[in-house]
């Protein structure tokens, strides 16, 4: 059985809203505490399981997290600016009023996770795994998502404006309604049937672009 670190409510008690970097890698590694109201600019943390851990009202500013396993935990009202995510993972756990600006995650895995008002802005996110996540009120812009995996997502009220997405794989998930007109979406992977495209915003221009795709050719 692991043992219990400090808790965020007797570390609150002494130091208030500010919590130190030893303070929360202790919380971290009790893996179900919550660490709220609180700022951190150029933390550095490696190697960490977070477990259940709640982050609620925070602030991250130029910190670089590696090797940290996320899964399972809750983020809320939490902001990260111009942060590096090195081999990190937010599988299965609950995104909640999340921005990202001016963040680097390639790779970055939120599989079968929750997501609910994220923002991403101007951020590095080649690779990253979106798959079977359940996707809403997602705002994306100026965000490089090339070779991302959306695969059997489930995407609603999602914006995406001026971002990369080639090669993305939408195979099993909807873009009905989704706007890509202002997005790079060359070598979309779809499935066979192209279902996926039924009911997406796209730009006349893209279309010339998709028709390979859809096995037509145009004379010249």
């Amino acid at each position: 059985m692991k043992r219990k670190a400090t808790t965020y409510a007797q570390v609150s008690e002494t130091i208030g809203a500010h919590i130190t970097r030893d303070e929360l890698l202790r919380a971290l590694v009790a893996g179900d505490e919550a660490v709220s109201m609180s700022s951190f600019s150029g933390l550095e943390l490696a190697g960490v399981d977070a477990g259940d851990t709640t982050f609620d009202e925070l602030v991250f500013r130029d910190c670089t997290f590696e090797d940290i396993d996320f899964s399972r935990s809750t983020f809320a009202n939490v902001r990260f600016i111009g942060c590096r995510f090195i081999t990190c993972t937010m599988s299965r756990c609950w995104l909640n009023r999340v921005d990202f600006c001016g963040c680097s995650a390639p790779g970055l895995s939120v599989l079968k996770s929750r997501l609910t008002g994220v923002s991403l802005s101007d951020c590095q996110l080649r690779y990253a795994d979106f798959s079977e996540a359940t996707i809403k009120g997602l705002r994306a812009s100026f965000t490089v998502l090339a070779e991302s995996s959306w695969h059997a997502s489930n995407l609603s009220d999602a914006r995406f404006a001026d971002c990369d997405l080639t090669r993305a794989e939408f195979f099993r998930t909807r873009l009905a309604g989704i706007d890509l007109s202002t997005c790079e979406i060359a070598g979309l992977v779809l499935s066979s049937d192209f279902h996926e495209l039924r009911g997406c915003i796209i730009d006349p221009e893209q279309a010339v672009d998709l028709v390979g795709m859809l096995g037509v050719k145009i004379k010249e």
